[in-house]
Parts: C-alpha cells; sequence; structure tokens
C-alpha cells in the first residue's frame, strides 16, 4: 500500500536519526517520517533506562541486530561478536553511555581531506556545544543549553582515587575536562545519565518533540530498499511487524541507519561497487566503489586485577542484592543502578611519535566483563585499553539480496605492522599505571591477561585470543571528494543521485579517538543545517592544546599560535 509523501523519510531512529528528526521538523512546514526496525524504548523498560542493566541489552534479540564478523584471519578466525542497537534510540539506547568527542586534533585530520576543510574542530566545536547542556559548567569549550545533559561521573571509590595518582606517578598529567581545551590526560568522564536514567537520543531529541503535527515515527519498520526514479531517491520500502508491506514516497530520503546498515541497504537498492552488485542480480543505479569500505573500529582488552581490600563494587552487584538495587533505581533514582560505573579514564600517547594521544582509557571499580561475567569472584578492578587509531580497513558487502541477511563484516584487526605494534605498547602502558605505589594498598596481582603474558608475541596471541570490539564501527560511506567517497561533505548527498543523503557514523572519514556517540551527534547537528539550507554556525575562536611545545593551538597559519597557553 502506498502512504502519504514526506519532504523526508529517515530510515533508522538511532542517534542521527533522532537528531535530525527534531532539528528538520522544527519547521512546521517540513514534513519528517522517521522509520525505526526495533521497537520503542518504553518509557518503564529497566533494560534502556537503568544505566547499570547495559549488558542485558546487548546480546539479546530483542534490543540487538546481534551481527559478527567473518573469520578475523589475525585473530585466530575468531568471529567477533558486535552489538547494534535496534530499539528506538539505536545504540544509544544500549551503550555504555560514555560521552567522548575525541580530540580537536581528529578534526584537523578530516578537514586535511580533500574537499571537507569546513570540517575542522573550529567549525565542528559549535554544533558539539549547540548539543550540550554540560552540568559541570558551560564555557568556551563547552555547550550549556542544548539537549543532551551530560552529567560527570562522582569517581567516588577510593580504586578511581588510586588510579588518578597512578597516573601522576607513571608520568602522565590530569586534566580538567577530555571534552574541553586538553583532552590529553586523565579525568572524571561526562556520560550521557541524568537524574540516574540513561539519555538517549530518542529521550533527549526525539520524545520532548514527538507530537509535533508535522512528524511521525513509525516503530518495527524494517526498510527493505530505497526506491529510485532514474538516480533519484523518491521513496522507501519496507516491512510493518514483519509483515505487511508498505511504501512511502519522499522528497528526500535520508540513511541513518549507522556504519553497517546504511552501506547494507545502500548496496541493496543498487547504489555500490557494480561489479559486486551486478555479480548478486542487483541492478546498478549508480557505480560507487566506496560503499561499505574503510570500516574502521576500535578494539579493546581488559587489563584486569585483583584487590587486597573490599573496596570494589563487586558485592553490590551480585545476586542477592538486585532487589535492592532495582528498588533504590526505581523509586530514589541512585544507588549502583543509577550509574554507567565508566566515571572516568583518560587519554595518553604510547609513544613520543605520535602528535596526540592513540589511547584511551576506561577505568573501572571491579573486574568483570562487558557481557556482565567476571573472572573472580572476590574484588578487583581493571582498565578497558587499546589503540584508538588503527590503520586497519575493513568492508561490509552484502552476501545476498535479502535484506534479512547479515552482511560480510570483516575488519582485519591485527592485520599491519603498526596495529600490532601499539597494541604491545597499550598493554605495557596500562601495566605501568596499574603497577604504581599508588596501587600497593589494593594490588593482589593481575588477574588478566597474567603474568605468563610478557613478551610481545605473548601480548599479541593474548589480543588475538581475548580481545572485544569497543563497538565503534564507522567510516564506511565516507564523506569526501576522491574516488572512493560516498557523501558530499557541504551536502550529506550520496554521488550521483539525488535525494538521498546520509547522516550517521558511516560518514566518517576517519574514527575519532574515543567512544563514538558523541561525533556521531556533531554530524547531525551540522548535517541539519547542511539539509535545511540554514546558515552554519559560525567557526568558534579559541584555542586547542597540543603536546609538542605545550602551548595552545590555533588554525594553521594564525599568528596566536605563538601566544602563551591560557
Amino acid at each position: 500500500m502506498a502512504s502519504k509523501r514526506y519532504d523526508f523519510v529517515i530510515v533508522g531512529g538511532g542517534s542521527a536519526g533522532c537528531a535530525l528528526a527534531n532539528r528538520l521538523s522544527a519547521d512546521p512546514g517540513t514534513s519528517v517520517l522517521v522509520l525505526e526496525a526495533g521497537h520503542s524504548d518504553y518509557r518503564f523498560d529497566p533494560l534502556v533506562h537503568m544505566p547499570a542493566a547495559l549488558p542485558f541489552p546487548i546480546g539479546n534479540r530483542l534490543y540487538d541486530w546481534k551481527y559478527e564478523t567473518d573469520p578475523e584471519p589475525h585473530m585466530n578466525g575468531r568471529r567477533v561478536f558486535h552489538a547494534r542497537g535496534k530499539v528506538l534510540g539505536g545504540s544509544s539506547s544500549i551503550n555504555g553511555m560514555i560521552f567522548q568527542r575525541g580530540n580537536p586534533l581528529d578534526y584537523e585530520r578530516w578537514a586535511a581531506e580533500p574537499g571537507m576543510k569546513e570540517w575542522d574542530y573550529l567549525h565542528c566545536l559549535p554544533y558539539f556545544k549547540r548539543m550540550e547542556n554540560c552540568l559541570a559548567g558551560a564555557d568556551d569549550w563547552r555547550g550549556g543549553e542544548g539537549p543532551l545533559k551530560l552529567e560527570r561521573g562522582p569517581a567516588e571509590n577510593p580504586l578511581f582515587g588510586a588510579f588518578f595518582q597512578a597516573v601522576q606517578e607513571a608520568g602522565y598529567h590530569l586534566t580538567d575536562d577530555v571534552n574541553g581545551y586538553r583532552q590529553e590526560g586523565f579525568a572524571r568522564f561526562d556520560r550521557n545519565v541524568y537524574r540516574g536514567r540513561r539519555l538517549s537520543a530518542a529521550r533527549a531529541y526525539l520524545h520532548p518533540v514527538r507530537h509535533r503535527k508535522n512528524l511521525d515515527i513509525e516503530t518495527m519498520a524494517f526498510v527493505t530498499g530505497v526506491r529510485f526514479r532514474g538516480q533519484r531517491a523518491v521513496g522507501v520500502d519496507y516491512e510493518r511487524a514483519g509483515r505487511r508491506r508498505r511504501s512511502v514516497e519522499a522528497g528526500e530520503v535520508v540513511l541513518c541507519g549507522g556504519a553497517i546498515n546504511t552501506p547494507q541497504l545502500l548496496q541493496l537498492s543498487g547504489v555500490g561497487d557494480a561489479a559486486h552488485l551486478r555479480g548478486l542480480g542487483i541492478d546498478v543505479v549508480h557505480d560507487l566503489p566506496g560503499v561499505g569500505e574503510n570500516l574502521q573500529d576500535h578494539l579493546e582488552v581488559y587489563i584486569q586485577y585483583a584487590s587486597k581490600q573490599p573496596v570494589s563494587i563487586a558485592p553490590g552487584l551480585r545476586w542477592h542484592q538486585r532487589p535492592k538495587i532495582a528498588y533504590q533505581w526505581l523509586f530514589q533514582r541512585k544507588g549502583l543502578g543509577a550509574t554507567n560505573h565508566f566515571e572516568g579514564g583518560g587519554f595518553a600517547r604510547s609513544n613520543d611519535e605520535v602528535d596526540y594521544p592513540n589511547l584511551m582509557f576506561h577505568f573501572l571499580p571491579i573486574a568483570i566483563r562487558y557481557d556482565g561475567s567476571s573472572p573472580i569472584e572476590g574484588h578487583g578492578y581493571q582498565v578497558h585499553i587499546g589503540p584508538m587509531y588503527a590503520d586497519t580497513r575493513g568492508h561490509v558487502r552484502i552476501k545476498s539480496t535479502d535484506p534479512r541477511e547479515h552482511p560480510s563484516l570483516l575488519f582485519n584487526y591485527l592485520s599491519t605492522p603498526t596495529d600490532r605494534k601499539e597494541w604491545v605498547e597499550a598493554v605495557r602502558v596500562a601495566r605501568d599505571i596499574l603497577t604504581q605505589p599508588a596501587f600497593a594498598p589494593y594490588n593482589a596481582g593481575e588477574i588478566s591477561p597474567g603474568p605468563s603474558v610478557e613478551t610481545d608475541e605473548e601480548i599479541l596471541k593474548w589480543v588475538a585470543e581475548d580481545a572485544e570490539t569497543a563497538l565503534h564501527p564507522s567510516c564506511t560511506a565516507k564523506m569526501g571528494i576522491d574516488e572512493m567517497s560516498v557523501v558530499d561533505p557541504s551536502t550529506m548527498k550520496v554521488h550521483g543521485t539525488e535525494g538521498l543523503r546520509v547522516v550517521d557514523a558511516s560518514v566518517f572519514p576517519f574514527v575519532t579517538n574515543g567512544n563514538i556517540y558523541a561525533p556521531v551527534m556533531m554530524v547531525a547537528e551540522k548535517a541539519a543545517d547542511l539539509i535545511a539550507g540554514n546558515t552554519p554556525l559560525p567557526p568558534a575562536d579559541v584555542p586547542y592544546y597540543r603536546y609538542r611545545d605545550d602551548t595552545p593551538l590555533y588554525p594553521p597559519g594564525d599568528s596566536r599560535n605563538n601566544e602563551e597557553q591560557p
């Protein structure tokens, strides 16, 4: 059946889709439809809204697409599990709620690509600020009036105190705000938790405006293809609740499915590498070989230690304590259920050859895996660590014309000399920090990987066997103007088509150094202006830190680059 025509049909009610729906529907003369394949983030669903419940929706088919890679050739042929949100709010409804912008020099790297000059840090910063309500305080680098209310983790457990002292003993610095002037260093982390509840993109952007007359939201709406008239996108086909087939006409189609689903849907719809598509019997709308290529991610391991003292949060998370946790959270919005537990960490360089931090640390006052399993019964603590800028590249490629069949997903983890070198450095830096004198009152020995893993070869063998994805897939429909680019940086249009745009993590040219939720939201905010034809926000006029000479950095050529640090 055919339904009414919308000015914009947004495919994917995840992080970017929610932000875009809010901004585009702000014009009452613009009609917007959001199609989300998952269910609603029901108000009383604790698996979504309780921060500490984050391990439960991951791996649950009702909330998670449950992707896995092809056998990774440099990880003993392992298939690596990849969680992606299948619920309104997307992955922001099931992620770890850690809010990291990335380093300012990430965006200078973006801007150095052909056609990308207006994606530098100072052009992006106003959009970061527009989306933020930083409860720790707004300033030249942080916003104070946006929809994303950001709490800073209290980090009150004594193990956090030991961690912050240990990093200084190891020769690193503390910083006031890893999302502010100086990212490099260690500090309490921002998180998208507000008053004890997860503040997903759906709660922050979509729910406050969902009653607008020009905004419709359909859940359980699985898009199977973009419909074209020539090379112009004119609508989409989708299945409602797995049964009824529907079509909707659109002035424009905006894909917001993320770094896996967006290239999959483009390929199914005839946009991608022509030889690959013809081999599957798909009519080619436009030959665009970069679709699904350039796949990037962050891989991580847990460095875990047992604790001599009973100070970790492990006892509070045991099964017999869960009724108490549930009661405190439901009726008081406090206690262990009201935190994501990733309350502090930092950014450091693994060697002096890199210009800005290539390692990110999450510290946890418990020894536990992301799925909730624990290697010990007693007390412990850990850091999550891994290189942020692996030069490995993978792909997303459909295997058939069936939209429900997961695509071929290959990251090529550990496949380059630089990646392997930085992995060894990352593990050694983490161990150095966790064995400083500040941890002497607590250190009861390393649990994982353990003292038997010491040489470079042993470390790499352990990483290949034990590492997990940090769940940051990106870059598979990159912005740019070279032959492998997919999206025009000034319009977000898919090259070679009309009426079709992409706004999600797939448009990154390079992954940022940290969790990617904040950069995705920034891209959506900036893209909303580009799509709506609004005057872009003017670039900021503030410095940002560089470590080489401990001075602030302005845009290249600015005479103030020689002034003293503020």
